[in-house]
């Protein structure tokens, strides 16, 4: 395979988006080594990188073939890979089928738990995409999906579920499904002229950024709560103000009669968020006694 086909598929999957949910991952799996008193890992981490990355791949590309009709009629996504032709329908989906059997079979060498429940968290990322046909709703979904990422992470290690790496993937749901309400006001009157479901479509722009900051809202709750429950040191804390910060931050980006800067809140704002915590919660995670 060329660089330009590498290149296209990474294009596909929109692999820079992986930052979203990656950091909580390491968040969880942090998590679990302090809790456990398990030494660093590195084989299992390395493990749970290439779930990550096989899960989200191939959700991602499952997406982009069952949405490949719509993405062919909207002028925002006419160009991606598979309406624009640079990748075929046919290989987009042998695609997601190699990334779905890679996920599984790198959950065998993590644990049973994870083997066992490796076929629900394909069902919750690739049933996603149907999601939009039927309900507005869709956005939990997707923030559901992503949620897996710290609880199946602290699993990989611990083999067992527990409450505290629950919050965070509780706050990922909030997050994930608060930021995509705001990326997907782009596609409000195309989402209404193609009967298709979407928050924005449902509640109009101006109650969907409520219903934005309302999820943000809840997120920061969670954090908060994960905060006292373990209980972290300083840093966390610090760590969780910027993250609040940026949260509030976005949402000064996206006024209703103005959604030119959609794509700095979503992406970059996000991305930056999510990084930026995950690095003062595991360094607090380290320092601690």
């Amino acid at each position: 395979m060329s660089i330009k086909s590498i290149s296209n598929y990474l294009s596909l999957i929109k692999f820079s988006h992986t930052v979203f949910a990656l950091p909580f991952a390491m968040i969880g799996y942090f998590l679990a080594v302090k809790i456990t008193g398990n030494f660093f890992d590195i084989q299992k981490l390395i493990l749970i990188l290439f779930c990550m990355i096989f899960a989200r791949s191939s959700a991602m590309a499952f997406n982009r073939y069952i949405d490949k009709e719509f993405d062919k009629r909207n002028p925002r996504t006419a160009l991606r890979e598979i309406p624009a032709g640079i990748i075929s329908s046919n290989a987009a989906l042998f695609f997601v089928i190699v990334s779905s059997l890679l996920f599984i079979m790198v959950t065998y060498f993590i644990n049973t738990i994870c083997l066992y429940l490796s076929p629900v968290a394909l069902g919750v990322i690739l049933g996603y995409s149907f999601t939009k046909r039927f309900t507005a709703l869709c956005h939990i979904i997707l923030g559901i999906g992503l949620s897996l990422a710290p609880i199946g992470a602290y699993l990989a290690v611990t083999g067992k579920f527990d409450w505290l790496p629950l919050y965070f993937s509780f706050a990922v749901l909030f997050w994930v499904s608060g930021f995509d309400i705001i990326y997907s006001l782009q596609d409000e009157l195309f989402d209404k002229t193609n009967n298709l479901f979407s928050i924005p479509a449902w509640l109009g722009i101006k109650r969907a950024l409520l219903l934005s900051k309302f999820f943000h809202a809840l997120t920061a709750l969670f954090l908060i709560y994960a905060g006292i429950a373990a209980p972290f040191g300083i840093i966390y804390w610090i760590g969780l103000m910027l993250f609040i910060s940026l949260l509030i931050y976005q949402h000064t980006l996206v006024k209703p009669n103005d959604l030119s800067r959609i794509n700095l809140a979503f992406a970059t704002t996000n991305g930056i968020a999510s990084i930026v915590f995950a690095t003062f919660v595991i360094v607090d995670l380290f320092i601690q006694k």
